[in-house]
């Protein structure tokens, strides 16, 4: 416990990982990034009609980290979506169906897909990269907060998925 605490010390005092929260304010979600995040969005199909899926990311020290969400406008489809959004993205990894295990952040619903999956797959450039996502819903939103890398690193992955909380 206390390598990972000062491994957690080192990387938060560490200028390529500047940890800052950030509110979802339509969601009521709380995420810690490591670096100032970009934000976009496109319309995509989930739950049977086209949804905005908002994306909150950021690159550094050789990783990706990201949280998606998207209303539904309907929670009784939200286990549904995050059991489909899992299976989507390891097909884009080209990735086999990981270690999964639950994962539910403070204030989120319990549901039977809210987990975390760590897997390793392929970049679309075929080179090796390891996922660690975790699904999870509150109402009709519906989230995936992800960290992909070469290698993943604790000192960074931790901070991140700890992070996540309602308010």
């Amino acid at each position: 416990m206390a390598a990972f605490l000062a491994a957690t010390l080192l990387a938060g005092c560490s200028p390529t990982f500047d940890w800052r929260e950030v509110r979802i304010e339509s969601t009521g979600l709380k995420a810690m990034l490591p670096c100032k995040p970009d934000k976009r969005s496109r319309e995509v199909p989930m739950a049977g009609q086209q949804v905005a899926l908002q994306v909150l990311g950021c690159d550094t020290g050789g990783a990706t980290f990201a949280v998606l969400f998207a209303d539904l406008g309907d929670a009784t489809r939200s286990a549904e979506v995050l059991a489909q959004w899992n299976q989507a993205t390891l097909a884009n990894l080209r990735a086999p169906a990981g270690r999964s295990e639950p994962f539910l952040p403070a204030g989120a619903i319990a549901l039977p897909s809210s987990s975390q999956v760590l897997t390793t797959g392929q970049r679309a450039d075929g080179s090796a990269v390891e996922s660690r996502a975790a699904y999870f819903a509150r109402g009709g939103h519906v989230f995936q907060a992800v960290v992909f890398a070469g290698k993943l690193q604790p000192q960074f992955t931790e901070p991140f998925f700890q992070g996540l909380r309602f308010e």
